[in-house]
């Protein structure tokens, strides 16, 4: 047979049989596209991954204190743990010369208050060396300075979301007072 022959046959074959080339051809469609749909989902959840994992720094290590279990794996008590101090931020910093920032932090969560309004968060103790590691950036005012840290000045940065959350008439957060737990 012929080329010719096989395609007359098969045209008329689909037209005999115009409901199942449909269903047939309706398959296929939703096949592809689902399959299509599927890689696309896929690429985009590897690329927000790799996001994330380059926002924190490829060489960023973090040093916690000791762990909380003890000889036999028996659990500690909190206050039988030990902690890392000031003392040894200031080891690190003097004595290392491949660490390029070093920031300690202490963090606790509850509530942000400004006049009426709150918000569940975060609050991190940290130092100006925070931003650099984290890649972050101060988009209005200013960061705080070694002088604000050693006097223990109540000076703050706010993320957006908190902004958002205790301004939501968009005035300017900067200068404004912002409680935390109270």
């Amino acid at each position: 047979m012929h080329i010719s022959n096989l395609f007359k046959i098969a045209v008329r074959a689909i037209g005999a049989n115009k409901l199942r080339s449909f269903l047939t051809m309706l398959g296929i469609i939703i096949g592809v596209g689902s399959v299509i749909a599927m890689i696309a989902i896929g690429q985009g959840s590897k690329q927000s991954i790799q996001k994330n994992i380059s926002e924190m720094g490829s060489n960023m290590i973090m040093i916690h204190p000791g762990q909380d279990k003890g000889p036999g794996g028996a659990r500690q008590d909190a206050s039988e743990m030990q902690t890392l101090k000031l003392k040894d931020y200031e080891l690190l910093k003097e004595n290392t010369r491949y660490l390029s920032a070093i920031s300690p932090s202490v963090n606790s969560s509850g509530q942000f208050v400004n006049g009426n309004n709150n918000t569940p968060s975060s609050i991190y103790g940290v130092n100006q060396d925070y931003l650099e590691i984290r890649q972050l950036s101060v988009s209005e005012g200013e960061m705080f300075t070694d002088a604000d840290i050693k006097s223990s000045a109540k000076v703050c940065i706010l993320g957006q979301t908190v902004v958002d959350n205790l301004f939501p008439d968009g005035s300017d957060p900067v200068g404004k007072v912002v409680r935390f737990n109270a």
